[in-house]
């Protein structure tokens, strides 16, 4: 079953590669939506697709910047169907 998973990440995440790495990941699992650093120096994930593709999407983020994020704030909602690729915003 497909879901919307709403992310966001806090920490020393800006100038680490985050948003690149995060793209790489979502390729390879095929998930879709996007990435962006937020204002206040957090990075922002919208996510689609099969729910265990996006818990294992967030799971290995997590594992590879473990010594990067402090907070994680972790939202599920229905997803928009809206994306056909996973792309880093500005």
């Amino acid at each position: 079953m497909d879901k919307q998973a709403h992310v966001i990440f806090s920490g020393r995440v800006q100038g680490v590669g985050f948003r690149f790495t995060a793209r790489a990941v979502a390729h390879r699992l095929g998930v879709t939506g996007w990435v962006r650093n937020g204002p206040g120096g957090d990075v922002e994930i919208l996510a689609e697709g099969e729910e265990a593709r996006l818990q294992d999407f967030v799971s290995e983020i997590e594992e590879q910047f473990k010594g990067y994020i402090q907070e994680r704030q972790l939202e599920w909602g229905s997803p928009s169907g809206t994306f056909h690729d996973f792309g880093i915003r500005m």
